[in-house]
């Protein structure tokens, strides 16, 4: 489990967040992403070169802030350690897929020379502390 109960189900039937790191400077920088559930972690992709790869190799703290996609607006932000994934990133770019198209996913073919040749990383982050509001209603 990530949080209790209610939080990983919350965590499990939205698919949208908003993730945050920190810049060199130790202000926050903030971008809407996708996500997967891998077990107690949750992952996303990025490219090795975009804000979001370097800041998590200078500051490894990141928070994801999972947001309800319809009313009454609840959320779960999971704080904690990042990880970047550069080796066998086709099952991370795999679950992503799936939750973002709801669907099952084949990777076609080339995928992963597709991600290599895109800089393509995986973004994993451990769970330190879960809050949030998971039912307004």
């Amino acid at each position: 489990m990530i949080g209790t109960e209610a939080q990983d189900a919350f965590i499990n039937k939205n698919k949208w967040a908003v993730v945050t790191t920190l810049r060199k400077d130790g202000s926050p920088s903030s971008s809407v992403i996708f996500y997967a559930r891998d077990g107690d972690a949750l992952l996303f992709s990025t490219t090795a070169n975009r804000l979001k790869g370097k800041s998590v190799r200078n500051d490894p703290r990141i928070n994801i802030c999972v947001v309800d996609e319809g009313a009454p607006f609840g959320y779960v932000t999971v704080e904690g350690s990042a990880t970047i994934e550069t080796d066998d990133i086709v099952p991370g770019h795999i679950l992503i897929n799936k939750a973002m198209r709801g669907t099952d996913f084949t990777p076609p073919e080339g995928f992963l020379e597709r991600l290599k040749g895109e800089g393509r990383v995986i973004i994993r982050l451990t769970a330190d502390r879960v809050s949030g509001v998971t039912n307004r209603g």
